[in-house]
């Protein structure tokens, strides 16, 4: 059994949730230790039976609850220096114990679960996606990315799920309320990845075996969820892909998916 569930994830807080038959994970911790806490009890999970919390990156919108939630069930998290430097008011509410460093080029383990962090272009201090294998199975977080390289395209080849980014649409971001600064970091190299990147992106991984993706980390100013649905869709048509081809999702800012068996 390996299951993947999406409890928050857009500009504005993500969490997702990771589980097999003997390990509990989440990645990242970017809404209130609450808002946590309200969606594990919806899906009948324990706060006190997760076995750790890995962390991509240090800004708010992944680690707002991190702090409080780890220190509140004395949970471990798992972050790499830079990440936890850069951080420092989370790292004051986390338990020495519960700080288990990694570096990004490490693979480690959590119960059943290994671990493989992969680097990401993206305006933090060490940013970064993580592969999850439990025996053959492997899923994917590849979220905050910049743009599309040739190397996290390899790290993500094979996976059976991906949750990806699909966070803006070109032209609405032009017309949205942000500033110019913003729309041009959002855009920009070590930015956020567009939807039509990201279906670009799906089609490539369905030459290596990929049979579920979840379109995530949706901005709320420059994207819409069928949009970003649509143009993936589109995507997938204009490479010669049938619609069906693999189950496509869009995960919600505020409530969390289905439970994906993978």
């Amino acid at each position: 059994m390996l299951n993947f569930c999406s409890l928050y994830s857009g500009s504005s807080g993500n969490s997702l949730f990771i589980e097999t038959e003997n390990t509990k994970i989440l990645v990242d911790a970017g809404v209130s230790s609450k808002k946590i806490e309200c969606a594990l009890d919806d899906l009948s999970i324990d706060p006190f039976s997760i076995d750790g919390v890995l962390v991509t990156h240090e800004h708010s919108d992944h680690v707002q609850g991190l702090g409080t939630f780890s220190k509140k069930f004395d949970l471990p998290v798992f972050v790499n220096q830079e990440t936890l430097d850069a951080m420092p008011k989370q790292r004051d509410k986390i338990e020495d114990k519960n700080i288990k460093k990694f570096k990004v080029t490490d693979h480690f383990e959590i119960g059943d679960l290994k671990i493989n962090p992969f680097s990401i272009p993206h305006d933090a201090a060490n940013p970064c996606g993580f592969n999850i294998f439990q025996e053959n199975k492997k899923l994917s977080i590849a979220t905050d990315i910049g743009h599309m390289t040739k190397d996290i395209l390899k790290c993500l080849e094979e996976s059976l799920f991906v949750l990806l980014e699909s966070n803006y649409d070109p032209e609405v971001l032009k017309c949205s309320s942000y500033p110019f600064l913003l729309k041009s970091r959002i855009a920009g190299p070590i930015g956020h990845l567009s939807n039509q990147s990201a279906g670009k992106t799906i089609c490539h991984l369905l030459n290596s075996g990929l049979k579920t993706a979840m379109l995530g980390h949706l901005s709320k100013e420059s994207n819409f969820p069928e949009l970003a649905y649509q143009t993936v869709v589109d995507e997938l048509i204009a490479n010669n892909y049938n619609e069906n081809s693999l189950l496509l999702n869009v995960a919600s800012r505020d409530i969390h998916s289905k439970v994906i068996n993978i």
